[in-house]
């Protein structure tokens, strides 16, 4: 029996495999597995993670023919996937020693459908704890009461896969397989399913997840046309919550944190590339006309007067260009 299976996707990061594999031979044990997804790399990774599969208990090496992205390969390791419970850890991240037996231990105990736990993000030598923005540890409780309130940081906005694990029964369920396609922000509509549709989880203070921030080739460094798939994700956190029993206490909240998302890249919009400037324009424009105007006009009156201000005045310009439009 498998007890825990570690899903690892892959994407040209042939620097930093190397840790990352020696970080989960330091966790690995009979009962584990970890399904190293290759998605295509067109450096060295591939040639690393064949050798690994060879050297490394419990691996397992699955290439995609084509890049899908990390949504994708994801899927094809919970596809993949045999063990009671999973987990996910990124191609450029590595974990402390021992950290998983630790985590499985926790989720035994605790006996519920998912798990959250902190990290620690590295950016360059600088190292930060990140805590689940949520008081109540190792207590078993209902996703959806994390969700609320509107106005704060919750449950939900910690939308990291790879912090926390997962019971099979998610699998069974169709609750943990993610948006095919998805290049960045997949983790959102993925984190809004699992706290409205799960029915237990848990936060624990387990710190074993070291995060790399500022990496080249990292999706959150490059203003590339992927960067706007935050738009279809955030699109269907909307068209999901609205057909929730409680969409009417649920929806203020994904339509803020939709706005704060849009403020955001906007506020850095020098990062991209000119025509992907211009397109991120006109999709937040869009993506702004098809959420319950009455719910923006709350989130916008909610929010700091900078993002606010950045908002209302695409949202005009929008409303103008249809009237001319028309």
């Amino acid at each position: 029996m498998v007890k825990l299976s570690v899903i690892v996707p892959f994407y040209n990061v042939q620097q930093y495999v190397p840790d990352t594999l020696r970080s989960l031979r330091a966790n690995a044990r009979e009962d584990f597995e970890f399904i190293l997804v290759d998605d295509c790399s067109t450096d060295g990774t591939p040639e690393i993670l064949a050798r690994a599969e060879r050297e490394l208990p419990g691996a397992v090496h699955v290439r995609h023919e084509k890049n899908g992205g990390l949504a994708t390969a994801r899927n094809t390791g919970i596809d993949r996937a045999r063990g009671t419970y999973l987990t996910f850890l990124d191609g450029d991240d590595w974990l402390a020693p021992g950290y998983y037996p630790r985590l499985v231990a926790t989720m035994d105990e605790l006996g519920c459908d998912f798990l959250r736990t902190d990290h620690v993000q590295c950016t360059a030598r600088a190292r930060t704890v990140h805590r689940v923005p949520h008081g109540r540890r190792n207590v078993v409780l209902r996703p959806r009461d994390a969700i609320l309130p509107t106005h704060r940081t919750t449950s939900v906005d910690y939308a990291y896969a790879w912090a926390g694990v997962y019971h099979r029964r998610l699998v069974d369920r169709g609750l943990l397989h993610f948006t095919d396609g998805l290049r960045t922000a997949e983790d959102r509509p993925w984190i809004w399913k699992l706290h409205r549709e799960a029915e237990s989880f848990a936060v624990t203070s387990l710190l074993g997840v070291f995060y790399r921030r500022g990496v080249a080739s990292s999706l959150t460094q490059i203003g590339d046309a992927r960067q706007l798939d935050f738009i279809r994700a955030f699109d269907q956190v909307i068209e999901d919550t609205a057909q929730d029993a409680e969409a009417a206490a649920l929806l203020p909240k994904a339509v803020r944190t939709y706005c704060a998302i849009i403020s955001h890249h906007l506020g850095s919009i020098e990062r991209f590339e000119a025509p992907v400037a211009r397109k991120l324009k006109v999709m937040s424009a869009a993506a702004l006309r098809r959420m319950p105007q009455d719910l923006l006009d709350d989130a916008l009156a909610s929010m700091d007067a900078e993002r606010a201000t950045r908002l209302r005045r695409l949202r005009r310009r929008a409303a103008s260009g249809a009237e001319v439009a028309a």
